[in-house]
């Protein structure tokens, strides 16, 4: 059964509702089996990831998406500690054409989310995973992809409570990587 994971940290929550969103659409897929993995401080030690039980589940999945918050421009220190992590996956290949996308959050409707979602594409490329986009275009009338990015999902969230934000909207456009990812897997795996 192909396996879609779902990795990510989440500082204040926001970016964990997106990853349950996001997760929500993978699992809508008839045939799919998922993950939700929260990156947490105690899997980091003297600022290493150490959790090797998350990445024997991410080793056996055949598609892998990437979130983090958007800090400073680029993705939080937690989530840069697990992706540092996997130089011994790119030593051995072991990542190789798995399916890649990603997704992130920031207060701004820009707020650098752009580099964020490159460095997760990034990561892929050098892993040599396959990266999957959103093609969805912005929608004036429901909001879907209202932050207008390809790369990925791009959700906004200030100071508000995670019942608030990301909106509904931002979340729907999450859940819609989600599934893509899922039915690109199921195709792969035929």
């Amino acid at each position: 059964m192909p396996t879609v994971s779902v990795i990510y940290f989440s500082g204040t929550g926001h970016t964990a509702k997106l990853a349950e969103a996001v997760h929500q659409g993978a699992a809508s897929v008839a045939g799919v089996s998922t993950h939700l993995i929260a990156i947490n401080g105690d899997d980091i030690v003297k600022g290493r990831y150490t959790n090797d039980g998350v990445f024997a589940k991410l080793d056996a999945s055949d598609a892998i998406i990437f979130g983090s918050p958007t800090y400073m421009g680029g993705p939080a220190a937690q989530f840069k500690a697990f992706a540092d992590a996997t130089g011994g996956k790119w030593y051995t290949s072991a990542w190789k054409d798995k399916i890649g996308a990603g997704f992130t959050v920031s207060q701004g409707a820009s707020g650098d989310k752009l580099s964020t979602l490159h460095y997760f594409f990034t990561l892929a490329m050098q892993l040599g995973m396959i990266w999957i986009g959103l093609p969805e275009l912005p929608n004036q009338t429901t909001g879907i992809n209202r932050l207008s990015s390809y790369s990925g999902v791009m959700a906004q969230a200030g100071q508000e409570p995670t019942n608030v934000a990301p909106n509904e909207v931002d979340k729907l456009t999450g859940e819609l990587l989600g599934k893509r990812v899922a039915e690109y897997t199921v195709k792969l795996k035929k």
